[in-house]
């Protein structure tokens, strides 16, 4: 059984290596699998505080958040196929759009 203390250290871990990924990366569905691990570690967050407290009120939370998540990715998706059909790439540096 995993202590609490445990649990969050491999919550950030999982958090910065969303961050970095975030930071580094160019490739947009890259950058989107990199927010799906910051979500996910806010998840874990969520219930390893639940779990050491004793409340439900943190995996309905999750629940929420991972519903949050669904739709995030049903939306990035479509933005990323409607940039690549605008500009043939997904590379986070080469769109230009709002760009007068």
């Amino acid at each position: 059984m995993p202590t609490l203390n445990t649990v969050l250290f491999i919550s950030f871990l999982l958090f910065a290596v969303g961050v970095a990924g975030v930071l580094i990366r160019r490739n947009v569905l890259i950058v989107l699998m990199c927010v799906e691990l910051m979500l996910n570690a806010a998840n874990l967050n969520l219930i390893a505080f639940a779990r050491h407290s004793g409340s439900p009120a943190g995996q309905a939370f999750a629940l929420l958040v991972m519903g949050l998540a669904a739709a995030e990715v049903a939306i990035g998706l479509a933005l990323v196929v409607a940039l690549y059909r605008k500009k043939d790439t997904i590379q986070v540096d080469q769109i230009n759009l709002l760009k007068g």
